[in-house]
Order: structure tokens, then sequence, then C-alpha cells
């Protein structure tokens, strides 16, 4: 065997050890990088006003009508909210209406991500019309509709990849007022 010229035995011990400092300097840096913050510390969770044992409604909801606003549409305030309650892609916000239990007395916001939104609702028995970039419940279209299009408001608004529905308590929101709070559903 010929012994190596001195410029190759130079660049492969040189290449070598490159090949073996890399190795060892990810392993360094990954360990002695600082260990991230926790999310809790960066960013507080928000706190609620909780009705029953439900829980903080998602800000993936509320992002889409938050109480502040069914507040200035409805004429409710803190005085009058008993809490929210979450469901799935749901909000409930509860109010005390006088004579009314708080589980009747509510606004549903429901904010699912979909594939396919239809630009209106369809309802067999009630029909919609648009006010704004959303459609509100007009009329029934059969007699028991007609007891749940008196005692609720709905709101219908389609967005890219998802929807919002809110179905409002015409003892929280009259029909007026439900379309005035439509002005602030995003």
């Amino acid at each position: 065997m010929r012994p190596m010229k001195p410029s190759r035995l130079a660049l492969t011990s040189s290449t070598l050890i490159a090949a073996l400092a890399i190795p060892a300097f990810i392993y360094q840096s990954t360990t002695h990088a600082a260990p991230p913050a926790p999310a809790a510390a960066a960013a507080p969770a928000a706190q609620c006003k909780t009705y029953g044992a439900g829980k903080c409604c998602s800000p993936d909801v509320t992002l889409h009508l938050n109480k502040e606003a069914i507040y200035a549409a409805c004429g409710e305030s803190d005085a009058t909210f008993l809490g929210e309650e979450a469901a799935k892609e749901t909000c409930n916000f509860h109010f005390q209406v006088p004579g009314e239990k708080g589980d009747e007395t509510t606004v549903q916001v429901y904010a699912p991500a979909a594939k396919e939104v239809l630009d209106k609702p369809t309802d067999p028995f009630m029909s919609f019309k648009k006010v704004g970039k959303v459609w509100v419940t007009d009329k029934a279209k059969s007699p028991k509709a007609a007891a749940q299009v008196s005692s609720r408001t709905g709101l219908y608004m389609a967005g890219r990849g998802y929807f919002v529905s809110v179905s409002a308590s015409t003892k929280v929101c009259t029909k007026n007022e439900a379309i005035n709070l439509s002005k602030a559903i995003k």
C-alpha cells in the first residue's frame, strides 16, 4: 500500500474531524438551549363566569360573537348575565329574566368549521330573510314551528370554511334587538 500524500492526508483528516464535529455541535446546542417558557406563563388563561357546572367557551366560538356584543344589542349587562356554558363548537350565554329559568333564556352561538358551507340556511319548517350579511328567521311554515319562531330568533352567516348560527331567546333579545345583534357577527 502506498503512503498518502500530505495534502490528501490533511484533507481526509479534516473531513473526518468535520464529520465528527457536526453531531457533537448539534448535541451541545440542544442540551444547552434554554427551555421554552410554559404556555400558561406566557398567556394567562382567560377567566369567565360559568353557568352551573359548565366550562368557559372556546375563543374559537366567541370570536364570532361575544357577550359584550349581546350586552350592547340586547340591553343586557353583567347584572343579568348568569354565565356561559361551552359545548362542542358552541357557546351558550345564559341571562336572568324575571320569572324565567336560566336554561331557557339563552343566546346560543354555534360556529363549526365546515368543508361545504351553505350560502343560506335551509329549513323546511321556517323561512328566512336576509338582513345585511346575515339570514334571519322570518316566518314559520307549520304550526309546530310557529312556537319555535315566536320564542327564538335564528341568525345565520356563512363564512369561508365555517358558518355561524345564533339562536337567541326572544325573552333576552327581541327580534329587532337580534337584528341589531346580527351586525356584530363575524
